[in-house]
């Protein structure tokens, strides 16, 4: 089984990256926004959804960036095989987002409850980006990707 997962990369005009923090299933990750494409849709359709429905924010999804070149298998399902793609996403209007300073800043109520997901925007420095800044090991490729090629 595989799960198709598309995801943006969004570098603001002051060279920061963004980040989504996330607490699922127990596990604190930081990762790229974006998530799983869905039957019928395509894979930049997902993406201005994704961001409309985690950011409010419309999108113009540009160049493709990367699509996941070797096995790696789900971290919530083995029985899945994940293929990540990434494209460099540019925003339709200004960012209004309560973004975090510092990782993982979750009102208590968004981790009450173990089993419960929740989720926060960062915006990380260009010069303190790196592979070791997010959490994923596709993530960690295209990190060092996006640090090569910007």
């Amino acid at each position: 089984m595989f799960s198709i997962r598309v995801y943006g990369i969004l570098i603001t005009h002051l060279k920061q990256v963004l980040v989504s923090d996330e607490f699922i299933r127990g596990g604190y990750y930081t990762k790229f926004p974006g998530g799983g494409l869905e039957l019928g849709e395509g894979t930049r359709d997902c993406l201005r959804r994704e961001f409309m429905e985690e950011l409010q924010l419309e999108i113009e999804v540009g160049d493709h960036i990367y699509t996941t070149d070797f096995y790696q298998q789900s971290a919530f399902n083995p029985a899945y095989q994940i293929l990540s793609i990434y494209y460099h996403v540019h925003p339709k209007a200004p960012l209004h987002v309560d973004f975090k300073t510092t990782p993982f800043d979750f009102a208590p109520h968004q981790i009450s409850d173990p089993k419960g997901e929740a989720e926060v925007f960062r915006l990380i420095a260009w010069e303190n980006f790196n592979a070791e800044t997010v959490s994923l090991p596709i993530d960690k490729v295209v990190a060092g990707i996006i640090k090569e090629k910007w």
